[in-house]
């Protein structure tokens, strides 16, 4: 339920506090004293799109924050749990909206977008009021209907989850069948790609290993004179280096009776010397490795012609890529020839689903057939508790065409109404004044709370088009429906202000030229006052006075 609503800076509120009770509370005021602009605020934190063109200061952002009582409402744990958010037993839902329009939203001070926040907000609060009556002929909406007295949640919860995956599957099995035709028309040419791929034979590291071969066979003679001039200077010239170390050693080992420290250095540049040996045996190999073979040269120069070409024509510039596109070709060929065995696979799974689901669907449709006589009564019933004992009501349910499957089942549900007697049902906008359809839409809702877990349910001036004792009756409607769930109504009707447990008063302040809107919780004493005004003006007489009271005592 909803305990509590701050508002700042919002249309003609400045700064406001709301504390609500449980049961029935009511709210009235004059016409335009601003009781919709604090059902707007409310709606904020409900999810609805903010302007800041209706702040009170346009300097100062807006902020709109609720308090509710979400204990004892089990189902709203696994939206918490889903949504990553923190769950309290006061969960406190807020809206923040800066003067250029950005918005901010907050669960319990976690930050949430606005679908978020709405997708909580539709679980906390139903908000109804006298332009919602067209909602009563949404086949959406009368299918809930059913649906809530069904009781059937949980069988339901497993349909849509089954048909969203079945969707799924359907819409890859189209897609699957559309690529394959069009791998089957290209085939011939994904073949031919493939097969000059595979002739060439490509290997990933090749062309770097040809390009290296190919510059040496280019400048062997180059490369033979220079490893020729390195040996000679190494070992074969009068004055190469191997000879000067070994020379260099013979001095030293002379020198090692006078000194310990020169037998360490003899023996480094021994070691030096064997090393540099080796270096010239190994350059003395590669030169004569080293040859002219103009014969190997075209070959290389063949072989990367071949490479280079597939690269242009395949525009990419590595053997790599090359070898991915022969992986793709082969995949898509692959596809062709094993395609039809995938889908015909594809095919039976979603037929073992849709069977699931045409299952599932039909005892939807069982539960259904079976809530109908009870919601067709007991909306009667209420009816004739509020003068229209005369209505006739037919919920009627028939099955889509060729039993297809929707997100809802086979089943398509219809409500027929009149008013009168002798008259034939038709669609309820049809056949039903506004009156009458605000008192069929409180029958409905509450039919709703009776079978929903619905902690808020908010009633937005739905007595329009009523008086007397009919208002008397709907006041009544209203506060059994309050001993189910918090009823926040705004109502014009004394006979309906008469039934809270709590009472509300709206109305407009001016200080220092501005205008306010200002909200306070009515006393006994004010409360026969405001009824009374209600009932005969500003200035009410003493016979309106006790009018009031007999109102209040009732």
């Amino acid at each position: 339920m909803l305990q509590q609503l701050s508002i700042n800076n919002y249309a003609l509120i400045d700064n406001l506090e709301i504390s609500f009770d449980a049961g029935l509370n009511i709210m009235t005021g004059e016409t335009g004293a601003g009781k919709s602009i604090i059902l707007g605020a409310l709606s904020l934190i409900l999810g609805q799109r903010a302007e800041s063109k209706y702040f009170f200061n346009q300097q100062k952002k807006c902020v709109i924050e609720g308090t509710f009582k979400v204990a004892g409402f089990q189902h709203l744990k696994a939206f918490f749990k889903d949504n990553d958010l923190d769950y309290e037993a006061e969960t406190v839902l807020r809206r923040e909206i800066s003067a250029d329009g950005k918005s901010r939203a907050f669960v319990n001070d976690t930050p949430v977008n606005l679908t978020t926040l709405k997708q909580l907000g539709e679980q906390l609060i139903d908000i109804h009021s006298q332009h919602a009556t067209r909602e009563l002929n949404d086949p959406e909406f009368q299918l809930l209907i059913v649906d809530s007295v069904a009781k059937h949640q949980s069988l339901l919860n497993e349909y849509e989850t089954n048909y969203r995956s079945y969707k799924k599957l359907s819409s890859r099995l189209h897609q699957l069948i559309a690529d394959n035709d069009k791998a089957k028309t290209d085939l011939d040419y994904f073949q031919f790609q493939f097969d000059e791929l595979d002739k060439a034979g490509l290997a990933a590291d090749e062309q770097e290993q040809l390009e290296q071969e190919l510059y040496a066979l280019n400048n062997a003679e180059e490369i033979k004179r220079k490893l020729t001039g390195t040996m000679y200077l190494l070992q074969d010239g009068e004055s190469a280096v191997t000879l000067q170390l070994k020379e260099a050693g013979q001095q030293l080992l002379a020198l090692e009776k006078f000194s310990p420290e020169v037998a360490d250095l003899h023996q480094r540049l021994n070691s030096a010397l064997i090393e540099l040996r080796d270096v010239s045996s190994e350059i003395e190999q590669l030169e004569q490795r080293t040859q002219t073979n103009e014969t190997r040269a075209d070959e290389v120069n063949t072989r990367l012609s071949l490479i280079y070409n597939l690269q242009k024509k395949h525009r990419v510039s590595s053997n790599v890529e090359l070898l991915e596109i022969q992986q793709n070709l082969s995949d898509k060929i692959q596809q062709v020839l094993f395609g039809d065995e995938e889908i015909e696979s594809l095919q039976q799974q979603i037929k073992l689903q849709k069977d699931e689901l045409e299952d599932l669907a039909q005892q939807l449709s069982a539960n259904r057939l079976k809530a109908i006589p009870a919601i067709e009564k007991q909306v009667l019933a209420t009816l004739a508790e509020m003068g229209m004992g005369n209505s006739q009501l037919k919920v009627e349910q028939q099955t889509t065409p060729n039993n297809e499957l929707t997100k809802n089942g086979i089943d398509q549900i219809r409500f027929l109404f009149t008013a009168n007697k002798g008259h034939n049902l038709a669609e309820m906008s049809k056949v039903a004044s506004g009156g009458e359809l605000s008192r069929l839409m409180l029958s409905i809702k509450s039919i709703i709370a009776r079978y929903t877990a619905l902690p808020t349910i908010i009633f937005d001036e739905i007595d329009t088009g009523v008086s007397g004792e009919v208002a008397n009756k709907v006041g009544i409607i209203m506060e059994r429906l309050s001993k189910n769930l918090q009823v926040i109504t705004i109502t014009h009707l004394p006979q309906i202000a008469s039934k809270g447990q709590s009472h509300y008063f709206v109305y407009k302040d001016t200080k220092a030229a501005t205008t306010y809107t200002q909200i306070r919780q009515l006393t006994g004493k004010e409360r026969v006052v405001e009824i009374a005004k209600m009932l005969s003006g500003d200035k009410p007489g003493e016979s309106a006075l006790q009018n009031a009271r007999d109102l209040l005592a009732s």
